[in-house]
């Protein structure tokens, strides 16, 4: 994906002056401009995440240690002015260290109820394999309903609301196998890898650059809480034709008639994929979805909603390598 700085002053086209692309490219370009001073890099990790803000959807981000999961997540809630929360899940993390409980105060000889760190609007969860199922279904109405409800009583999280989610592939002792029905309600899982010998040179100038100051503080807040809201807005009316929906369902459908597939994708998936790729076209600057854009977000969409066949997974192949024969096996609208 590209950014352009420039904001084209093109006024006859009013669909286009109307939903605002051309600014929702420009602020993009900004926040990628804040988030590169310390990530060096990751263009796609930060294109994804980015996307998947505009469409309103969670992230599941994965990685080794060490590849700055953690560190995008926190640069990207440093761009945006709005609240931010960071919880690291355990294995003795009980439902109500994330969602808040009900207290007794003795001034007032009331119960009160004391929000927990889920009540703000970005939520980095660290590490969230590591706790219990008990913990993790206390994320799933979160998650869907952006709502919180205890004792009966059912409490409204503030939008933008965003779940990132970050998780160690290779480590499993003491980790919990997150559930299907949890995985499902992550818009994108989006997988971290090394970076290459030239840019880790560069990783290294620049924390020498920086001295003692926190990575964090390099990036500053370019746009406000209620601006996302608006660009959230935006994005509902970017236009997709009947035969890219057609096209999408197609490739989501294919996934539940695929030999090397136990488990294929739902219709929240190909929702999911209409509306990444509407966010993912207005970041481009344009009022309009191609294939390229369904294309660009499939994989991250569907790889974590997909079950490879027991003979697949023994044989060592990845669910994105089925994921790109089926799509290879659609014809592109034209």
């Amino acid at each position: 994906m590209t950014f352009d700085e420039s904001t084209p002053n093109n006024e006859e086209t009013l669909f286009e002056s109307r939903i605002k692309v051309q600014e929702l490219n420009h602020v993009a370009f900004r926040i990628r401009n804040e988030i590169s001073k310390v990530i060096v890099g990751q263009e796609k990790v930060i294109d994804l995440l980015l996307t998947a803000l505009l469409a309103n959807g969670h992230v599941l981000i994965e990685g080794v240690p060490g590849v700055a999961k953690t560190l995008v997540a926190k640069l990207l809630s440093r761009s945006i002015d709005t609240e931010f929360s960071r919880i690291q899940f355990t294995p003795d993390l009980m439902p109500s260290d994330v969602l808040g409980n009900t207290v007794f105060n003795a001034g007032s000889s009331t119960f009160e109820f004391r929000e927990g760190p889920v009540f703000s609007n970005l939520v980095l969860i660290d590490e969230v394999n590591r706790a219990p199922a008990k913990t993790q279904s206390a994320l799933f109405e979160v998650m869907e309903e952006r709502q919180v409800t205890t004792d009966g009583v059912t409490r409204f999280l503030t939008a933008p609301f965003l779940v990132l989610a970050t998780q160690n592939p290779v480590e499993h002792e003491g980790t919990y196998r997150l559930p299907e029905a949890q995985l499902d309600r992550f818009l994108f899982k989006i997988e971290v890898g090394y970076p290459t010998l030239d840019q880790e040179v560069t990783i290294l100038q620049n924390a020498c650059e920086r001295g003692s100051m926190k990575e964090p503080d390099a990036v500053m807040p370019v746009v406000s809480a209620n601006e996302i809201l608006e660009y959230q807005e935006l994005v509902h009316h970017v236009l997709i034709e009947p035969q890219l929906l057609r096209y999408i369902a197609t490739i989501v459908d294919r996934t539940r008639n695929n030999s090397a597939l136990y488990l294929g994708a739902s219709p929240r998936a190909s929702l999911a994929v209409m509306r990444a790729a509407r966010a993912y076209a207005a970041l481009e600057g344009r009022d309009f979805v191609t294939p390229e854009d369904v294309k660009e977000v499939i994989y991250p969409v569907l790889g974590h909603r997909i079950i490879l066949s027991p003979e697949k997974e023994m044989e060592g192949v990845k669910p994105e390598a089925v994921i790109r024969q089926i799509v290879d096996s659609v014809d592109v609208p034209r």
